[in-house]
């Protein structure tokens, strides 16, 4: 393999795209954080009520 020129590596165009993937990945994980969220609340107003399931 031969080692390239200034010139050619300057020609090099590469980088990251946004694609399907990546969105899917984001999505799921505001999903889990508001999920976390919405459990959280639910136990601090159960427990200021002190309503809990009797197991």
């Amino acid at each position: 393999m031969r080692q390239l020129e200034t010139n050619e590596l300057i020609q090099i165009i590469g980088g990251t795209s946004i694609t399907g993937s990546l969105i899917n990945a984001v999505g799921t994980i505001i999903k889990t954080i508001l999920d976390v969220g919405r459990r959280v609340g639910s136990f601090i107003r159960r427990w200021q009520d002190q309503s809990f399931c009797e197991l």
